[in-house]
């Protein structure tokens, strides 16, 4: 199992992009939940003295129309994209593997039951869904969370059944059926490890989704409701000063984009270390 371990590793640290998206990611953990100690700003403090000032030595993004730092707010705002981007996925992962497990193990009507509620789901526009959802409920962070949980683990369902119809006929599932083992323990102590590896990927690559949509929610003002800070509501208090206050817009966007595509590298690392067929 060592020997196994260390081969994803090697597999992962050759490839110098997901190294670089791990390593953003890591560093937007530490700085977002270190931010107190980054930054000596309110996110929430109003300064009618300093407003809408450009990127300075004091102010590193500059300031917002109500003299707020604009890189205390972005730090602060990440902790939230952070939260909902792994509440979110917690939740679509959990769905999605009870599914997968149980079609891809039963078969049969149970498989066929569940594939067909699969594809009803995967059928409505999610992002609409989210939308009508959200409309009917009080704008709220944990809403958001639950809702884009909820509408996000079909493909996961899909991933997982894959594994499983493939992994159920192997000589060791089917040693444990002879020595009388559960379908529970099948399941979770032989079938379950094994199909982690898409599960892992999936997630992964779901983070940056999630945080895509609870920033464009946010910039509908639909998503997380001011004074909290959010990637997206700045971008929304950006766009009305546009043509003179380019950093409002500028580095939430930035935060958003760099994150994104720090997940996606580091997804598809991960991806590339785990999967057999890619042996170097």
């Amino acid at each position: 199992m060592t020997n196994l371990y260390t081969l994803y590793w090697n597999r992962f640290r050759s490839n110098r992009f997901a190294l670089a998206g791990a390593f953003v990611v890591l560093s937007l953990f530490v700085f977002s939940f270190m931010a107190p100690f980054v930054t000596p700003y309110d996110p929430d403090a109003i300064d009618a003295y300093h407003v809408l000032l450009p990127p300075t030595g004091a102010h590193w993004f500059g300031t917002d129309e109500l003299g707020r730092d604009v890189f205390t707010r972005v730090m602060y705002g990440a902790r939230i994209s952070l939260k909902v981007g792994f509440v979110a996925v917690g939740i679509a992962v959990l769905v999605g593997t009870v599914v997968g497990l149980v079609a891809g193990f039963y078969g049969g009507w149970i498989d066929t039951i569940l594939m067909r509620f699969v594809d009803i789901m995967l059928c409505f526009p999610t992002f609409f869904l989210i939308l009508a959802v959200i409309a009917m409920l009080e704008p709220s962070i944990w809403y958001i969370m639950i809702i884009i949980g909820l509408t996000g683990w079909m493909g996961v369902a899909r991933l997982v059944r894959a594994e499983v119809l493939s992994l159920r006929e192997r000589d060791f599932v089917l040693a444990a059926r002879a020595l009388g083992a559960s379908d529970l323990r099948i399941i979770f102590r032989h079938i379950f490890p094994n199909a982690m590896s898409p599960v892992l990927v999936s997630a992964t690559l779901g983070v940056a989704g999630a945080i895509l949509t609870e920033s464009a929610l946010s910039f509908l003002g639909i998503g997380v409701q001011p004074p909290t800070p959010s990637w997206g509501n700045i971008l929304t208090s950006g766009k009305d000063y546009i043509e003179f206050a380019w950093w409002l817009s500028l580095f939430p966007g930035l935060a958003i984009l760099v994150t994104v595509l720090s997940y996606n590298l580091l997804g598809e690392g991960i991806r590339d270390a785990l999967d057999p067929r890619l042996k170097r």
